[in-house]
Formats: structure tokens, C-alpha cells, sequence
């Protein structure tokens, strides 16, 4: 089997993103640009990713640090074949070297798995596109039998090579040890005074080795990303590609335009997700899961029949089955809901585990807590767990009511069949079935004046 060492060029500034941060570390779909090309070059090899760095050289490293990448600093951005040139001695000789770049995320795993096929060790492969617009990219010359003679930059061509619409992506599959002859060949005689990779088509017809090409059917695909405008353009195709996967599985999306997927999805049946929906990390929906408008979920477990109404924010969170949140609910890192749990609006749950058929319905604050069975919590209850050093628990036993504007100082526990009455500020333990209630003393007092406003002075 053919060893394949990738190289993944990455050293540009992104002049036109008008940014501070590497053009590569711009993100889309919620991960860098840099980060959709190691992964997918991950699936085709095993051998540490040769990656060539040079602006924001050590942004770049630790972002994708403890990722078997091996990074090579690019000094002076000088060219593609240059680029090339500075990984070399780190390519096996008996290698196939596929070029890659870190500003073109979109690229499929089969689209360069048919390209290596046609590599050998007397074969190159170049990926080639037919674009509508080919304006500013290197034009792919054939003879009259259809045979690569050569890619000419856009700068460099002539009106009539101008007018091919057949594209180099600039990715290539070449021998590494016909890279080892070719690089230190090429020359800088064009506009840009920059060395090319693609000067390597005439080197190797030249020296009686196979050119051969592989389309890419999308154009989106191969697309590299050089300002906000073509990010925005490549995310919006990456989302409408995402939001059809899952209609295909059975989702129902009330508008796909309006999805955004950060992350993986898994589905049950008849699942159905409204409009400005953002789901992000590691997301799995159960059947018959519904989700409202503007709702975002983030590393989320929902189970079958749950309910999250719309403008609601969960994450880090298992829901179970049956449940109902929102709207306007947060459910915070660490929540874990019972079947038939309701939590309802501008209610918060942080690190609590709310029991079966629990319900927390209104104006709430819920942290470090644990709630049993059948609790009912009154509207603008606060558990107290943070004294501003420490964080403490409060527990809650099944069947417990806790009347509305209720302070519960932890830590606390108010034991199974207990009743609070509303207003109290809790901050001893309540036992089974006691009711505690802890409110000053009312006072209405006769002849009491209201303050009055003092009249303006002009």
C-alpha cells in the first residue's frame, strides 16, 4: 500500500479577511478553516500531517496542538512551490505527497481518494474544477488530444488561456521523490516573482513523467476562502448541505435556510426543528423531539418526546423523556432532567438533577441541587448555592412544595412531603412533611404620609 504524507499549506496572511487572526484559525461551521482540512486529511493517513505555518506561526500551533501535526515555519512567504519546499525534508522518500490547503475546508475525503488512486511513482495527479467564473485562478492548458501541458496563473496567462474555464484547485498528488528532484528546479521568472508548485506539470512532462487530472464535480468544494464574503458564502452551502442530511434521515426543518450546525447531529424519527435553531458540539435528539424557534443547544441529550420551546438555551445538559423547557429557559452545564420533568420560563438550572415529573415553572433559579420526585417549585425561587468562595447543595425530597419567592440558603435540605410557605427564607433543614415558613412580622401602620416629588426649579 502507498504511504501518503500530507502537507497542508498554511502560511498566508489572509491580507483581504482585514484581521488580526491567521486567515486559517477563521472559523466556519463553528470549527476553523485549518481544523475541516486535519480532519479530513486524518481519514486518509495516519502519519503525523506535515503543516507549513508562517503568519501568526504560534496562534496556529496552539490551536492545533496534541494533534500528531508536525509544523514547519514558512520564514518568508515566498511562493507554493517554496512552501513545499520547507516540509521536504520531512516526506518519506517512497511517498506519495498530497498537497492540501488550510483555506480550503470544504474538500471531500472520496474526492482525494479518487485523485491518489491515479498517483504512482512516475504519475502526478492535480485536481481540476470547471468553474462558471474562473477569474483569478490558474487555468489547466491541454493539447489537442486533452493532455495537461500546463497551469498558467491568472497573471500570467494570455486573453485566450484566459477564457478556460478549467481550474487548478492547487491540490496535487505527487511522488516524493520526483518532488525531491523538481522543487529545487523551479524558478521565479513570472509577475509575483513567487515560486509555484504548479511550475512542477512542466517539469514532469519533461522529464517523461504522467500528468494526470481528477475533476471535482462542485465547485464549492474546492473553493478557497480569501475574504468575509467567501466565508459566509462557503457556510451558508456547508449548512444548506448539513440541513438536507438530516431531512433525508427524517428531520422535518421548518425553513433549512435557517439552521445552523455546528457539531454532530443524531436523530430519531419525526424530529422537528423551527427557524434560527444553532446546534452545536455533540448533539443527539430522541423521536419525536421538537425544538421552537431560536433555540440553541450545545453537547446536549434529549430524549424522545421532549418538548424545548422556543428561545431557549441548553447546554452540557441530558434531558429526559416526556420533558418540557422553555421558552426562554437556560439550562446550564451539568443539568440532568428526569422523564417528565417541565421546566418552564426564564427558569435557570446549573448542575442540578431535577427529578421525575418535577417542575420548576416560572422566574427560577435552580443550582447545585437535587430534586426528588413530584417537586413543585414555586415561581421566583432561588436555591442560595454560592457564598461567594464556596459553592454548596441543596437537597430537595419527593412530593415537596415550595411556595413562590422562596430563598433556600445552602446548604439545605428540605426532606419528602415538606411544604414551605411562600416568601420564606430557608436556611435550616426542613423535616418530613413539616411545613416551614420564615418571614418577618407584617406591620401596617396608620397615617402614613407618601414622600412627594419636589416641584422643578425653572
Amino acid at each position: 500500500m502507498v504511504n501518503i504524507n500530507v502537507v497542508v499549506l498554511a502560511a498566508g496572511k489572509g491580507t483581504r479577511m482585514h484581521s488580526a487572526r491567521p486567515k486559517v484559525l477563521h472559523q466556519l461551521a463553528g470549527k476553523p478553516l485549518l481544523q475541516h482540512v486535519l480532519d479530513t486529511a486524518r481519514q486518509l493517513t495516519d502519519r503525523a500531517i506535515q503543516l507549513v505555518i508562517g503568519h501568526g506561526a504560534d496562534e496556529v500551533q496552539q490551536t492545533i496542538a496534541n494533534q500528531n501535526v508536525n509544523c514547519v515555519v514558512q520564514e518568508q512567504q515566498l511562493g507554493t512551490a517554496h512552501a513545499v519546499h520547507q516540509a521536504l525534508p520531512q516526506l518519506e522518500h517512497d511517498a506519495i505527497a498530497l498537497i492540501l490547503f488550510g483555506d480550503v475546508p470544504l474538500v471531500q475525503v472520496a474526492t482525494l481518494r479518487t485523485l491518489l488512486l491515479q498517483a504512482d511513482a512516475n504519475t502526478m495527479a492535480v485536481l481540476t474544477c470547471v468553474m462558471k467564473n474562473p477569474f483569478g485562478l490558474g487555468r489547466i492548458v491541454r493539447d489537442s488530444g486533452g493532455s495537461i501541458q500546463c497551469i498558467v496563473e491568472e497573471k500570467d496567462a494570455t486573453p485566450d488561456q484566459r477564457a478556460i474555464h478549467e481550474i487548478n484547485t492547487g491540490i496535487m498528488a505527487i511522488p516524493v521523490k520526483r518532488l525531491q528532484q523538481w522543487l529545487p528546479r523551479i524558478q521565479s521568472n513570472n509577475t509575483q516573482k513567487e515560486y509555484y508548485l504548479t511550475d512542477v506539470v512542466a517539469l514532469a512532462l519533461a522529464d517523461g513523467c504522467r500528468v494526470l487530472t481528477s475533476p471535482s464535480v462542485d465547485e464549492k468544494e474546492t473553493a478557497g476562502i480569501n475574504d468575509r464574503a467567501q466565508l459566509a458564502e462557503l457556510e451558508r452551502h456547508y449548512q444548506l448541505i448539513a440541513a438536507a442530511r438530516l431531512m433525508r434521515a427524517g428531520v422535518t426543518l421548518r425553513d433549512p435556510a435557517r439552521l445552523d450546525i455546528r457539531g454532530s447531529v443524531q436523530c430519531g424519527r419525526d424530529v422537528e426543528i423551527d427557524i434560527n435553531v444553532i446546534l452545536e458540539g455533540s448533539i443527539e435528539l430522541g423521536s419525536n423531539v421538537k425544538i421552537g424557534p431560536n433555540c440553541v443547544l450545545k453537547n446536549c441529550k434529549v430524549g424522545d418526546d421532549t418538548e424545548i420551546a422556543a428561545n431557549s438555551m441548553l447546554e452540557d445538559s441530558v434531558i429526559g423523556k416526556h420533558c418540557s423547557v422553555g421558552p426562554f429557559a437556560r439550562i446550564r452545564p451539568g443539568t440532568e432532567l428526569s422523564d417528565q420533568a417541565k421546566i418552564g420560563n426564564f427558569v435557570e438550572i446549573k448542575k442540578s438533577k431535577i427529578g421525575y415529573h418535577s417542575k420548576v415553572n416560572h422566574l427560577s433559579y435552580v443550582g447545585d441541587s437535587v430534586l426528588g420526585q413530584n417537586v413543585n417549585i414555586g415561581a421566583g425561587t432561588i436555591t442560595c448555592n454560592y457564598d461567594g468562595v464556596n459553592k454548596f447543595k441543596t437537597i430537595i425530597g419527593d412530593n415537596v412544595f415550595i411556595g413562590s419567592n422562596t430563598a433556600l440558603v445552602a446548604p439545605v435540605t428540605v426532606a419528602s412531603g415538606a411544604t414551605v410557605g411562600a416568601g420564606s427564607v430557608i436556611t435550616k433543614d426542613v423535616a418530613e412533611k413539616q411545613l416551614a415558613i420564615a418571614r418577618g412580622r407584617q406591620s401596617n401602620l396608620d397615617g402614613w404620609q407618601r414622600p412627594h416629588k419636589l416641584p422643578k426649579i425653572p
